[in-house]
């Protein structure tokens, strides 16, 4: 008889039982990214740093605070995506996130309640 754990098969998925695997960017990602910056206008680049469990992200901001994060794999990733796109890329870390930002969450929450 085989025993098979409770949450066996989820740790198969996600990967468990490799502390420390740094989730990378993807073409998904890529894509994702390249959709949403052409379906909007004013879009601004915010890149995050790297962290122990997450490839560098970059976040797309619109003009009206609307915004999407996904993993984009370095600074100069993001930079050349800003390039190719037109889009102005900043360093969280330096700049922080832009007003209109904080504000279009707020929106969304208070909508939600």
């Amino acid at each position: 008889m085989v025993e098979v754990g409770l949450f066996d098969g989820l740790k198969r998925r996600r990967g468990a039982g490799k502390p420390g695997t740094l989730r990378r960017a993807s073409d998904a990602d890529l894509r994702h990214l390249e959709g949403w910056a052409a379906a909007r206008r004013g879009v601004e680049a915010y890149v995050e740093p790297r962290t122990t469990v997450t490839e560098t992200t970059v976040v797309l901001i619109a003009h009206d605070g609307e915004w999407t994060r996904r993993r984009i794999g370095s600074l100069d990733a993001a930079q050349q995506f800003g390039r190719k796109h037109s889009i102005p890329v900043y360093e969280v870390a330096k700049v922080g996130y832009p007003k209109r930002m904080r504000e279009y969450t707020e929106r969304q929450k208070r909508a939600q309640s």
